[in-house]
């Protein structure tokens, strides 16, 4: 072949070879078009439009607050709390654009010199790069969450989310966008928004951030996870310290700062905004209640109902932090004495060890139970499997522990705690100043505040209150002998001590709690007339008509009991209690408040409400409550 003829064939290959190319790169493109234009059409889901993004808006949690504004906690479907702006310190700013988006201030929702190596690598080779999304299209990402298209997954969602970004860069300004995307942003645990985030992990709010606390957060941008300084400390201590080096690098910091701040620890004050657990949890499920009625009861001027766990409301009530906060570890210190000397009592021979179905009820109603029961398994076949050891969190007075140990063991060892409630109300006005339902929400949800016992001794100074109505002096004395009451089953008081004789006075009686000389002053007051009194005060549970009710066997609340005993101190008016003080909504507008709620009738005499608190002090200073002086120092 001659040299002529080997350039021409060549030359024609070369030719062919460039045409392959061509059309190579056409073909690419014109697929990489189409499937562009698919996105943007909505075949795989529509593109929201410049209206919808105009009106976004997202769940925000409702916060419950102390009267001296501590949160107590919150309601939500996603723990989520909307901060401005204003609110968010320059160096958490400044942190988190030289770490997420060097050029956001340049660009208009996407940067086109990192998108194009990102569209070609997750298009072409499907794989995730990083590194080519701006804040914009983060946000994009927050508001509009990634489908799952299998194989097509990242390349849709990338092409989308820079449609949306353009889009949103049409709308909102950049400072906006940034307050948006830091409102949504999340940061694990559902846990949304840098507010939530600044409580979660520092216990404080955003405005309050040291700027090592701030660079933390940023951090945990890149994995929320990954990066969680309360499960990955090392990670997210090497992470921080990137978040200060990229600060260096776009002059945001200079390198004496910037070392400086990476010779900190981090210092956490972690806490979970979880809805069993932080202050006053009980009051809180109460609340919820409440708040859920007040909201049908009361909707907005458009007629649309408020709802607690997505509107972002603020609930101040009348808890007082510090007092709330003594309460619940005066139940807990004072519980697990108790219980110490309650297991050494029982120690080896505990009935309901011996006997299990003596906890039939907390067996039967347990989910571990119930799930097995909707199984179809017989209750024979369900108790043998609860008897299978295996590793379960337990409640001590200790803390949580983990134990290996059988599902009906669970259940005995949590039957056997003591249990108390607590409420502290200003009687003059009301006010609940705290609230503790139980000894621990997460495992006891039973709330002993608004739960009925029988009310014992607490209920005879109402015994003592009516006869003092009907006449009956303080100073009226009455025989301590045990008498046989016929008409009601030959029912017979007996004194706690057993100790019969002699005569004590009205006064004496109710100082120590004499049991006899109660059920004869029942029976000269009239029992209907204090089951009338009873009522009058508010007592819906069961208050028989016997002379044993002058003993307590009528079921009350420590709600109820709590309120009528207030009619005492406020000279004979009864004052409903109050939880909440107002409620905001999410723009500071008060859409509720409530102030006292005294009765405008009285319920018993001036005269009658200082001389039952004259005997109820005496009761404190020489009787059954002297411990109170004594023991715990009043």
């Amino acid at each position: 072949m001659t040299s002529a003829k080997r350039k021409i064939i060549n030359r024609s290959q070369r030719q062919l070879l460039l045409k392959v190319i061509s059309y190579t790169i056409l073909l690419l493109f014109s697929l990489l078009f189409l499937f562009i234009f698919s996105v943007g059409t909505g075949i795989f889901g529509k593109i929201p439009g410049k209206k919808e993004l105009s009106e976004i808006s997202n769940y925000t949690a409702s916060n419950v607050y102390s009267a001296d504004n501590y949160l107590l906690g919150r309601y939500y479907v996603e723990n989520r709390t909307n901060s401005s702006l204003s609110d968010i310190p320059e160096f958490f700013l400044n942190a988190l654009i030289a770490t997420e988006d060097a050029r956001f201030y340049k660009h208009h929702g996407v940067d086109t010199r990192s998108t194009a190596r990102v569209l070609i690598k997750t298009i072409l080779l499907n794989r995730e790069t990083g590194g080519g999304s701006t804040l914009t299209q983060q946000l994009a990402k927050n508001l509009y969450p990634r489908k799952n298209l299998g194989i097509l997954t990242l390349p849709v969602a990338k092409v989308r989310e820079i449609m949306i970004a353009r889009r949103l860069e049409k709308v909102y300004t950049k400072s906006e966008i940034l307050q948006l995307y830091l409102n949504t942003v999340p940061f694990g645990d559902n846990t949304y928004g840098i507010e939530t985030a600044s409580l979660v992990f520092f216990n404080k709010q955003t405005s309050r951030l040291l700027p090592q606390e701030s660079a933390v957060l940023v951090g945990m941008l890149k994995g929320n996870t990954d990066y969680n300084p309360a499960r990955n400390y090392d990670a997210s201590l090497k992470r921080r310290n990137i978040v200060l080096t990229q600060m260096v690098r776009y002059e945001y910091l200079n390198e004496s700062e910037a070392d400086s701040l990476m010779n900190l620890e981090i210092k956490l004050n972690y806490r979970k905004l979880q809805h069993d657990e932080g202050p006053a949890p009980y009051l809180r499920a109460h609340l919820a209640r409440e708040l859920r009625e007040w909201a049908r009861n009361n909707p907005r001027p458009d007629g649309s109902k408020y709802n607690i766990y997505t509107d972002g409301l603020k609930i101040y009530t009348t808890i007082d932090y510090e007092l709330q906060v003594a309460a619940e570890e005066a139940i807990r210190d004072h519980l697990s004495r108790l219980q110490k000397e309650f297991d050494a009592h029982w120690k080896n021979n505990e009935p309901w060890k011996k006997n299990p179905m003596l906890a039939r009820k907390e067996i039967l109603n347990s989910r571990f139970y119930e799930y097995l029961a909707r199984e179809g398994l017989s209750h024979e076949e369900i108790i043998k499997m609860m008897k299978e050891p295996s590793i379960r969190h337990v409640f001590t007075w200790q803390g949580e522990k983990e134990m290996k140990i059988s599902a009906l063991d669970s259940i005995l060892h949590h039957f056997q705690m003591l249990q108390a409630g607590l409420i502290s109300l200003e009687s003059r006005t009301g006010f609940v100043k705290a609230w503790v339902g139980g000894i621990n929400y997460k495992y006891f949800k039973y709330d002993h505040v608004t739960s009925y016992r029988q009310a014992g001794s607490t209920f005879k100074p109402f015994v003592y209150a009516e006869a003092l109505e009907k006449g009956i002096s303080p100073c009226t004395f009455y025989a301590n002998d045990s008498v046989v009451y016929e008409d009601y089953d030959n029912w017979t008081p007996r004194n706690s001590d057993r100790s019969y004789g002699g005569y004590y006075s009205m006064q004496g009686a109710l100082t120590h709690s004499v049991n006899t000389v109660s059920a004869k002053i029942i029976m000269e007051t009239g029992i209907r007339n204090v089951t009338n009194l009873a009522k009058q005060l508010g007592f819906k549970g069961d208050i028989p008509e016997v002379p044993s009710l002058a003993l307590g066997t009528g079921t009350v609340s420590l709600y109820e009991l709590a309120r009528a005993y207030s009619v005492f101190l406020n000279k004979g008016y009864l004052v409903n209690p109050v939880i909440i003080r107002r409620i905001e909504d999410q723009k500071g507008n008060v859409i509720f408040s409530q102030g006292p709620e005294i009765s405008t009738d009285t319920i018993i005499s001036k005269q009658t409400a200082e001389l039952m608190t004259a005997m109820l002090t005496h009761v404190v200073n020489r009787g059954t409550a002297s411990s109170l002086r004594t023991v715990y120092g009043f």
